[in-house]
């Protein structure tokens, strides 16, 4: 019996699941009677930790005999309360659960609490190794691992304490990762960390994201298509600019840690950007690349915001021209200095949270109305639904799960593009 992970959160979670899968699998993890449930939990929200216990829970429910392991940002941040929970064997923290020997060494059931926390101070983590991975499971495109870990400190966020200090993969290793997949099959890869554009600050010489990006692309001729995970835009290199714009294999998506789009809110969060910095951001990169599509994420009723602060956040969905926003209600995390700041009350939180969604909506239906009549390159992500190069949501027909296929857009249906192969197009 194989073992099941079960993954929450971002793309870098995804790709250490695999890591987890393999070497709990090495460790014999799956030859126990029962098998063996991971539970790969997010911190980012309240929501978030309350979806892992639940989740929890329910594995229990439905894998009585079982061992359920409980790992990820969640488990590292609140050891305690995961440890707590009767229906979990064994919580590990994130550097422990991508190590073979934390899985050789299963607790028996009824162990008290500290015997089954195997949790260490994540700060005192230097490096990142390397985890080669085959391929990820249900995957049309390929994560790949390039940084863990942040040296920043914004007041909303709970994640360098789940992830520990910034730390980089090395160039070579990351070339090699890359190449492994193409070989492997995929045309699509990712990379990804907690802080991608702080990558190479750590490593010999320190190189930045544009020029892994390049090396990449220059020593892995085969790979089709290179796209980045969420990035910090005050952060952009000339290389990563140069890129953009010089290398049409460098996929023309871009989703922003923006948060806020207003100054004084900006500075209470800890950002080390204003809202004038990513106007002019998104100006630039649309010059170089004038295809480029724009995502971010923006928090709604952040402590302390007004109106007039969230009207600024408002207007920049328009200023920047962003089409692919993900929303965040504030929710306070316990230990971050945001949670100690006046809060807003809980209906103007989510009522400003949808009026950003609102716009965000409408800024989405007038980009899929825009693409009509236009020819994409798709990659299939499963039978009848493919993303075009700017990372929008396209119906096809034809076409396996990791191929990419040319279509012409015919409509859209409020929520997709409805595309047809382009060879019946011309026909």
């Amino acid at each position: 019996m194989a073992v099941d992970v079960v993954t929450f959160g971002c793309r870098l979670n995804a790709y250490e699941s695999e890591v987890i899968k393999r070497e709990a699998d090495a460790a014999g993890l799956g030859a126990l009677d029962g098998g063996a449930v991971v539970i790969n939990t997010c911190a980012v929200t309240a929501e978030a930790v309350r979806q892992a216990r639940q989740a929890i829970r329910k594995a229990r429910r439905e894998n009585p005999d079982a061992r359920i392991i409980v790992t990820g940002c969640a488990a590292q941040t609140e050891p305690g309360t995961f440890g707590a929970m009767e229906e979990a064997d064994l919580v590990l923290g994130n550097e422990e659960k991508l190590q073979r020997h934390s899985y050789r060494a299963l607790p028996e059931f009824g162990v008290n609490s500290f015997e089954k926390v195997r949790v260490n101070d994540i700060m005192e983590v230097r490096e990142t190794a390397s985890h080669m991975v085959d391929a990820i499971e249900g995957r049309a495109r390929a994560f790949v691992q390039v940084q863990n870990g942040c040296d920043h400190r914004c007041t909303f966020c709970i994640i360098p304490y789940g992830r520990g200090n910034s730390r980089s993969v090395p160039m070579g290793a990351v070339v090699d990762q890359v190449r492994r997949l193409v070989e492997n099959g995929y045309r699509e890869v990712v990379l990804t960390g907690v802080d991608l554009t702080s990558f190479g600050a750590d490593l010999p010489g320190s190189p930045r994201l544009g020029r892994l990006v390049r090396t990449i692309l220059r020593q892995v001729p085969e790979l089709e298509r290179l796209r980045l995970s969420s990035i910090d835009s005050i952060e952009a290199d000339e290389d990563l600019m140069a890129a953009l714009a010089e290398e049409e294999r460098l996929m023309p998506h871009l989703h922003l840690s923006l948060q806020s789009g207003d100054d004084m809110i900006l500075k209470r969060m800890k950002r080390r950007h204003l809202r004038d910095d990513t106007i002019r951001f998104c100006a630039e990169v649309r010059r170089l690349r004038p295809d480029v599509v724009f995502g971010a994420d923006i928090i709604a009723g952040f402590p302390t915001e007004t109106e007039a602060m969230f009207e600024n956040s408002l207007r920049i969905v328009e200023e920047c021209g962003l089409t692919h926003l993900h929303v965040f209600p504030f929710s306070p995390r316990e230990g971050t200095p945001a949670a100690r700041m006046p809060q807003l009350p809980r209906d103007v939180v989510k009522a400003r949270a949808a009026r950003l969604r609102a716009s965000g909506e409408a800024a989405y239906q007038a980009h899929l109305a825009a693409l009509e009549g236009t020819h994409q390159r798709l990659l299939v992500e499963r039978a009848g639904l493919g993303r075009t190069e700017g990372f929008t949501l396209a119906a096809i027909e034809e076409g396996r799960p990791g191929e990419i296929v040319d279509g012409v857009i015919s409509g859209h249906d409020g929520e997709r593009l409805l595309a047809v192969p382009a060879e019946r197009e011309a026909a």
